[in-house]
C-alpha cells in the first residue's frame, strides 16, 4: 500500500501518460526499435528510498546522462585546472551534437555537448580503451548500487552510423583537445552511451549525486562532494542543451537528458529524480520526462533556489504513550492498560523548516508503522515554516490514516496547518488539533483507553463516598468528615486558585475536569496535571499552611466537595486520627502521581 507521496506521483504520472507528442530517436536505427510510448518515474530519497511507478523495470541505454558521470570521473583523475584546459563550462546555446568550439578557447563549450563529452572520455585514466571503458562502467555501476552491463545491439548500431561524433572526435584531435587516436576515444565514448539503465537505477545515481556523491542504499562514497558540487553547477546551466535557460526558470533542478528517453534531475541534499520515456522534443529531451519533471517541480516545491534554512525538517524525536504519558492520574486499570498498549499510541516532534524532503520523511515512517497504531499525534510546534506541499502531504496522511481507523491528533497552536477551531467530537474522522502536547497526549491515552480498558476506567461523576482520599475513614470518621464540607460548583475556564493563594481548603472533584498549569515568566501556559472526579487538589498548602504553587483552572463544569481552612483545623483538632488516615492517603496518591509525573518527562525532558 502506497502512502501519500505515492499519491502524488501517481497524479503525476496520470496527468503526463497521455502527453504523445515528439518522437523516437531515429538516426541510431537500434533506437528506433524501443516501444514509444513506454514511461516510468522514480524517485529516490538521500536516505536510500526509492518511490516508482511505471515502466521503471526496463532497460534502455544511458546515452549523453553519461555525460555528467564521466566528466566527474575525468575531475577526479586529472584534477580539475588539467581538465578546465580541456573543456570549459559555458552553456553552448548550440544544438548537442553541433560539430564546433569556441571560437576563442578553441575548446568544448560544457562538458555536456558531444565535444565536451568525448573530450571527457579521453581524459578518464586507463593505459587501454578497454581498461579506460571498465573504469566509466564501474563509476555508473557504484552510483547505481548494483552492476550494469553494456546494450551490445546499441553499441554496434552506434559504432556503424555514429559519423558525427567520428568527425567531432578529429576535429577536437586536430585542436589537440585530445591527443589519443581519436577511433579509440569516440569508441569508448560510444561504449559508455550503451550502457543499459532503468528508471531505478538512473533515481539512484541521481540520489547518489544528491548526496554528495555517497550512494545511499549502500553507503558507497563514489565521488569527491567538491566535484560533485562542480558537475550539479555544469548541470544546472548546460544539462538541457540549448533549452537549458528555460528548465532552470520553471524547473529549477539540475538535469541531464539522453535520446535513449531518460530524464535525471537532482535537488542536492534531498533527492533523484528520473523519467523513462522515448518520445523526444526537437532538443533530443523527453517530452514526458520534461513534463514529468515540471509537475513535480511545481506540486512538490523542489526549486532548488526554495531552500530550507540550516535548521532542516525532519522527524525531532518519536516515542508511545506507554514511554511517555500525558499527566493525567489514572486508575490502576487504566496504568495497567497503557502499560500493555501505549505503544500503539505515537508521537511525533517534527521540526526545522517542513519542505516536501523532510514531510516525506515524516510521512513514510509514519506510514510505514501503521499496521501497529491505533493513535498518533503529530507534533509542529517546532516547525518553522511549512510549504503548500508538507502541509497537504500530513493531511492526506492524516486522512489516510482515519480511513484504516488510526486516530490523528495534530499540536498546533500558531496555527501553522490553518486549523482555528477543532472539533470536540471523540470520534471526528478529521483528526484533533490542541494547543498544547500534554493535551494531545491525554487524548492519545484515551483513544486507546476507549478500546482496550473496559472495567476500572476513571468514571466520569462519582459520589461522595467513592472518593479516594476518603476510602481510610471509618464510617464516623467519613460521617464527621462529610459533615465539614461544602458543595461547589465552578464554571468552564474559571480560575479556582491561582499561584501566590493561600491555603484555601481541600477540594475532593465529584465530577468535571481541571487542570493544575503553570506560566513561567511572559512564557506560554504548561499543563501540570489533568484532574477528574475522584482527585483532589489543594491538600499540600492546607497541610503545610503554604502558598499554592500553580494555578487551577475548570476544563469543564466542575463539582467539588471542599472543605475549607477553618473547618479543616477544627476537625483536625478535635479527631486528630482523621488527618493521621487523610495523611496517610495523600502519601499513597502523592507517589503514585510523583511517578506518572516522572514518567511523563523523563524520555525527553518535554513541556
Amino acid at each position: 500500500m502506497g502512502n501519500v507521496v505515492d499519491d502524488f506521483i501517481a497524479r503525476v504520472y496520470e496527468v503526463c501518460r497521455d502527453n504523445r507528442a515528439g518522437d523516437v530517436a531515429d538516426y541510431i536505427p537500434e533506437l528506433a526499435e524501443v516501444v514509444p510510448d513506454a514511461f516510468g518515474i522514480a524517485i529516490a530519497t538521500c536516505d536510500g528510498h526509492v518511490y516508482e511507478i511505471g515502466d521503471t523495470d526496463i532497460d534502455f541505454t544511458i546515452q549523453s546522462i553519461s555525460k555528467p558521470f564521466t566528466y566527474a570521473l575525468a575531475l577526479a583523475d586529472r584534477g580539475v585546472d588539467e581538465v578546465g584546459r580541456k573543456i570549459d563550462v559555458e552553456p553552448s546555446g548550440e544544438a548537442f551534437n553541433e560539430i564546433s568550439l569556441d571560437p576563442d578557447t578553441e575548446r568544448p563549450r560544457n562538458p555536456m555537448i558531444n565535444a565536451g563529452a568525448i573530450t571527457s572520455t579521453s581524459l578518464v585514466a586507463g593505459a587501454t580503451p578497454a581498461e579506460r571503458f571498465e573504469r566509466i562502467r564501474t563509476l555508473y555501476s557504484r552510483c547505481a548500487g548494483r552492476p550494469l552491463s553494456l546494450d551490445e545491439a546499441v553499441y554496434a548500431s552506434e559504432r556503424r552510423t555514429g559519423h558525427r561524433n567520428r568527425a567531432i572526435g578529429y576535429m577536437l584531435r586536430s585542436f589537440e583537445v585530445i591527443t589519443d587516436d581519436p577511433d579509440d576515444v569516440v569508441d569508448v565514448y560510444f561504449r559508455q552511451c550503451s550502457i543499459a539503465v532503468t528508471c531505478r537505477d538512473l533515481a539512484l545515481m541521481a540520489a547518489t549525486m544528491a548526496n554528495n556523491g555517497v550512494n545511499p542504499l549502500t553507503r558507497d562514497r563514489v565521488l569527491n562532494p567538491a566535484l560533485v558540487e562542480r558537475v550539479l553547477s555544469v548541470m544546472t546551466t548546460c544539462g538541457m542543451y540549448d533549452s537549458a535557460g528555460e528548465w532552470v526558470t520553471e524547473v529549477g533542478l539540475p538535469a541531464k537528458s539522453g535520446v535513449g528517453g531518460g530524464v535525471l534531475a537532482v535537488l542536492p541534499g534531498q533527492l533523484g529524480i528520473a523519467v523513462y520515456s522515448p518520445r523526444l522534443d526537437r532538443h533530443g529531451n523527453s517530452v514526458r520526462g520534461e513534463h514529468a519533471c515540471r509537475e513535480l517541480s511545481r506540486d512538490l516545491e523542489l526549486h532548488f533556489l526554495h531552500v530550507p534554512r540550516a535548521a532542516r525538517s525532519a522527524i525531532r524525536a518519536r516515542y508511545s504513550v506507554a514511554s511517555a504519558p500525558s499527566r493525567t492520574r489514572r486508575t490502576d486499570a487504566e496504568r495497567d492498560a497503557l502499560d500493555t498498549y501505549g505503544e500503539r499510541g505515537r508521537i511525533y516532534e517534527l521540526h526545522g523548516d517542513l519542505l516536501f524532503s523532510g514531510a516525506e520523511t515524516a510521512v513514510r515512517e509514519i506510514d510505514g508503522e501503521r499496521a501497529d497504531l491505533e493513535a498518533v499525534v503529530v507534533d509542529v510546534r517546532r516547525v518553522d515554516d511549512a510549504s503548500g506541499i508538507a502541509r497537504r502531504m500530513i493531511e492526506s496522511l492524516r486522512a489516510d490514516l482515519a480511513d484504516t481507523g488510526c486516530r490523528t491528533a495534530l499540536v498546533d497552536p500558531a496555527g501553522l496547518f490553518g486549523h482555528t477551531t477543532s472539533s470536540l467530537a471523540p470520534e471526528d474522522p478529521g483528526g484533533r488539533v490542541f494547543a498544547d502536547l500534554d493535551a494531545a497526549t491525554q487524548w492519545c491515552e484515551e483513544v486507546l483507553l476507549s478500546r482496550h480498558c473496559v472495567a476500572g476506567r476513571q468514571p466520569v461523576s462519582i459520589e461522595l463516598e467513592q472518593h479516594p482520599l476518603l476510602t481510610d475513614l471509618t464510617p464516623a470518621q467519613f460521617s464527621r468528615f462529610v459533615d465539614a464540607l461544602e458543595l461547589r460548583t465552578i464554571a468552564r475556564g474559571e480560575t479556582i486558585v491561582r499561584r501566590g493563594d493561600p491555603a484555601a481548603g481541600i477540594f475532593l472533584i465529584l465530577s468535571g475536569q481541571a487542570s493544575t498549569t503553570v506560566t513561567p515568566g511572559n512564557g506560554p501556559t504548561h499543563r501540570i496535571t489533568t484532574l477528574s472526579a475522584g482527585m483532589s487538589f489543594g491538600e499540600m498548602p492546607m497541610l503545610l499552611d503554604s502558598k499554592f504553587l500553580n494555578d487551577v483552572r475548570a476544563d469543564t463544569v466542575v463539582t467539588v466537595a471542599v472543605l475549607p481552612p477553618d473547618r479543616f483545623a477544627r476537625l483536625t483538632a478535635e479527631a486528630p486520627e482523621i488527618k493521621s488516615a487523610l495523611l496517610e492517603r495523600l502519601a499513597t496518591i502523592a507517589y503514585a502521581q510523583l511517578d506518572m509525573l516522572l514518567r511523563s518527562i523523563e524520555p525527553h525532558g518535554r513541556l
